[in-house]
């Protein structure tokens, strides 16, 4: 089961960070039926929520370019 998770926080990262996909998108795409679940296994197993995640991405890249 723990691989299973780490499979899919690591396919949440890829996703949330290299596509355009809404939380809610990216939860379904990796396996779960809510967003609301999603967001606290990955904030569990992160430390930061998915937004979060985003958004420190989306500050990244707006400060390379």
């Amino acid at each position: 089961m723990a691989y299973l998770t780490e499979l899919r926080m690591h396919l949440a990262l890829d996703l949330l960070h290299h596509s355009d996909r809404t939380v809610a998108e990216v939860a379904i795409a990796v396996g779960y039926e809510s967003d609301a679940s999603f967001s606290r296994v990955f904030k569990r197993h992160l430390g930061t929520s998915p937004r979060q995640t985003r958004g420190e991405n989306r500050c990244r890249q707006d400060h390379r370019h």
